[in-house]
């Protein structure tokens, strides 16, 4: 029997890890004595931030934006050496390092958390959604909570499930920490206001262009656990890309509007940010209005999607030996 390639050694370690976060999710005792390595990504982009984002009123927005860039390169760079460095660790070390790296179990709980609170009541609910968008929620009544904790998980399925998995298994633990920076800077730095607009102008291109293809794999894996559950209709597949390109991010609105099709429910419309108000056309605006339930029909999609792509997975892991 041949031995396995890189790709399906790579392969099988994001199968385990992927059930492995699923089913123990983040080692909180572990936090307690070592920082997480987002934790560690976000004070190496606070450190280089201070240093190349002065508050220097001599800096003109071009040389913030080539600043910028330079940060977000230096710590791409950085973090592919340090996977490289962290690849002769072997199998053991890449699943532990990958499992820490995915956010599935998190992602679960917090929107989970999400729909324990609205049965509560509405306080705690918008406290707990605050918890995981950016927007504002203090005005928030049950179907915008409910909406808003949808929303979120759609999206970060993609951010914190599929593309970290997709980039591992194409460049291993490089591809997996370089991704995870890059969104992390983006998260911190990629903002359009006075302070970032400029410095994380390079973070956002950069997360932009990595979560290009994993952003439409998640809405296709979203799309077919909708039709694995009744609620998704082919006919909807032509309308994803269209709804997607009214969000203002040109990813996120992917996988949200594939799980608007999927609940059978209309997503985005209009939401604040601080005082700022974002009136963002419906996807599937022909569809119901969101209520409480939707929220745990959503983790079900979302548990369906990552179940179907570990199949996918591994039926293509089968072949590809199968065929050596």
């Amino acid at each position: 029997m041949p031995l396995l390639s890189d790709i399906e050694l790579r392969a099988l370690v994001l199968i385990a890890a992927i059930l492995i976060d699923r089913v123990l999710g983040e080692p909180a005792l572990l936090w307690r004595h070592f920082p997480h390595p987002v934790v560690v990504f976000g004070k190496l982009i606070g450190f280089l931030e201070q240093r190349l984002n002065q508050k220097n009123k001599k800096w003109t927005g071009k040389r913030r934006r080539i600043h910028g860039v330079l940060a977000i390169t230096i710590l791409m760079i950085s973090s592919g050496i340090t996977g490289y460095m962290a690849s002769f660790g072997g199998l053991i070390a890449d699943i532990i390092i990958v499992t820490v790296l995915l956010a599935g179990k998190s992602l679960h709980e917090h929107i989970d958390a999400v729909a324990h609170a609205l049965r509560r009541d509405i306080t705690s609910a918008r406290k707990a959604v605050g918890m995981i968008v950016g927007r504002r929620t203090d005005k928030l009544d049950e179907h915008e909570i409910a909406r808003a904790a949808i929303e979120t998980g759609a999206e970060n399925l993609s951010d914190g499930v599929f593309a970290p998995a997709i980039w591992y298994l194409a460049f291993g633990l490089p591809g997996i920490l370089i991704y995870k920076m890059t969104n992390t800077a983006d998260s911190m730095i990629g903002y359009k206001n006075a302070r970032y607009y400029a410095f994380g102008y390079g973070a956002a291109k950069f997360d932009d262009l990595l979560n290009y293809v994993p952003a439409r794999l998640t809405a296709l894996f979203i799309s077919l656990a909708g039709i694995l559950t009744g609620k998704f209709r082919l006919s909807n597949v032509h309308r994803i890309a269209p709804d997607a390109h009214t969000h203002n991010s040109p990813n996120a609105g992917w996988p949200e509007a594939a799980m608007a099709y999927a609940l059978g429910i209309w997503l985005a419309g209009s939401r604040y940010y601080g005082n700022r108000l974002v009136d963002a056309p419906r996807m599937n605006i022909e569809g119901c209005l969101v209520k409480t339930d939707d929220i745990k029909k959503s983790l079900w999609i979302l548990t369906l999607s990552q179940i179907l792509f570990l199949v996918v997975i591994a039926l293509l892991l089968i072949w590809r030996h199968a065929s050596i």
